[in-house]
């Protein structure tokens, strides 16, 4: 019986330490990855600024740099480049924009999904946000600044925060938006935390 336990007890302890690894990988070891993704990312997006590259885009390929989002609450350091596209592999390299919404400074709602808990977790701390706050979005024609309206916590199947005006289906919209999403509570996705954003201030870039 002792030996039965002893041996129980091993096992206990190296699935243990298997699984601590496992989390640690998870939380920290993802984030290399996605580290390195967003130098390519970056560097795409200054490779097409210095080509010259500054109309707007109409359309972006999957897994494409759309643009450099950054937050000023979050600290100087919240520097990411958003790729095009939601799926797993998306998302891996940073913050996704959903295809078939609104690009950045576009009339309509630009949707912005991101993790809370691995690959660098960007949205970790986007319940910080509060009104007013501003998201700021540099992208190949303009730097687009939008400002925090609200925040909201809702269920997974609530699709209506992607719609072009926010919450609302079958209303058309007038106003530039920003919807940024990521799961809720960390380490869960029962839920989604949203803030939502409308545009305030747009930069032309100088020919």
């Amino acid at each position: 019986m002792r030996a039965a336990l002893r041996a129980l007890g091993e096992t206990s302890i190296t699935a243990g330490l298997i699984l601590m690894l496992f989390c640690a990988y998870l939380l920290w070891g993802t984030g290399s990855y996605t580290q390195s993704q967003q130098l390519l990312l970056q560097r795409e997006l200054a490779a097409a600024r210095a080509a010259g590259e500054r109309g707007r885009l109409d359309r972006i390929d999957l897994g494409r740099a759309v643009a450099l989002l950054s937050i000023p609450r979050l600290g100087p350091g919240f520097r990411y480049a958003i790729v095009e596209g939601v799926g797993a592999d998306q998302l891996r390299k940073g913050p996704g924009h959903y295809p078939g919404s609104a690009l950045p400074g576009q009339i309509g709602n630009f949707v912005v999904s991101g993790h809370r808990t691995t690959y660098a977790a960007p949205f970790n701390r986007l319940d910080e946000l509060e009104r007013g706050d501003e998201i700021v979005v540099d992208a190949r024609e303009a730097r687009y600044t939008y400002r925090v309206t609200s925040q909201d916590v809702v269920e997974p199947d609530e699709v209506d925060v992607l719609a072009p005006v926010p919450g609302k289906l079958d209303i058309r919209p007038i106003r530039a938006y920003i919807t940024l999403s990521t799961c809720h509570p960390e380490f869960s996705a029962a839920q989604r935390l949203i803030v939502y954003g409308v545009l305030k201030e747009t930069q032309l870039r100088k020919e």
